[in-house]
């Protein structure tokens, strides 16, 4: 399920095609070696205003899938030492600095400013690069505790590629970026590599509406289960990886108003996910 080693081939594989034209390699023959040139990466931290406000206006595009929901973004650590106390986010322009209020979850909203826009502005929080990971945070109200929302989940997949939040690739690899952040791919396939996180580490999930209930399989938690040491450094899961779940979002079988459920590791469901 988790696609940052096949992602890691696909990259091997484009240099080696655009670096050794057909015919190039032949027994004593040097071809000459090309600069490849990688485009610049937007830091971690450093979010585009734009992109994240593309990200509000499709929210407000595709609501439906969580009509009584509204749209925060919320800020996780990503390293066992990102100190989450005093975090603060502001709106950055060439001539504008606008603060904005977080809740104690460390969410807020990301407020229209035609001047941020006009500036390309960023939104910047005031930790180091790859110390924090983002994310959308879409929860209708009346869902019980210990429990997600399948369509909330499905438009924070849907917001979160559209607003650039995810950073879980190398630098080295961001010019396969677009290949990579379509919401398109991402949230209506199988193969999709959208990471939820839950309030505290899993033990089980499970997806229920009605009569029906399927445990998720083990490939559906911790990031697929499969990552070693050197990927893990490439994931914004690397210090949530015992919340970090994937859920059946592609599966148009479970409707919007099916429930994720969560058994924690200390203890039965009892905590908002």
């Amino acid at each position: 399920m988790f696609l940052l080693p096949a992602f890691f081939h696909l990259a091997l594989a484009i240099l080696a095609t655009s670096i050794l034209p057909a015919g190039a390699v032949q027994a004593g023959a040097r071809a000459p070696m090309p600069t490849v040139i990688v485009p610049y990466v937007r830091d971690p931290v450093d979010k585009s205003y734009r992109k994240m406000m593309a990200g509000v206006a499709r929210f407000e595009r595709e609501h439906a899938l969580a009509p009584a929901a509204s749209l925060r973004f919320k800020l996780l650590p990503r390293l066992p030492t990102t100190d989450m106390r005093g975090v603060a986010v502001r709106i950055a322009g060439e001539r504008l600095s606008v603060p904005l209020a977080l809740d104690g979850d460390n969410s807020f909203v990301l407020p229209r400013n035609e001047e941020a826009l006009r500036d390309d502005a960023a939104v910047l929080a005031n930790r180091r690069g790859d110390s924090l990971t983002w994310r959308a945070a879409i929860h209708s109200p009346g869902v019980a505790p210990g429990t997600r929302r399948l369509g909330d989940l499905r438009l924070e997949c849907r917001v979160g590629i559209e607003a650039g939040l995810i950073s879980n690739s190398s630098p080295m690899f961001g010019w396969l970026s677009d290949a990579l952040s379509n919401a398109g791919q991402v949230c209506t396939s199988a193969d999709g590599n959208y990471l939820f996180f839950a309030e505290r580490p899993v033990f089980a999930v499970t997806v229920r509406h009605g009569a029906r209930a399927e445990v998720l399989p083990f490939n559906m938690l911790y990031a697929g289960g499969r990552l070693t040491a050197d990927d893990l450094r490439f994931c914004d899961c690397q210090v949530l990886l015992e919340r970090s779940y994937y859920a059946p979002i592609f599966d148009t079988r479970w409707p919007d108003d099916a429930t994720v459920e969560f058994e924690y590791m200390d203890g039965p469901a009892g905590g908002a996910p």
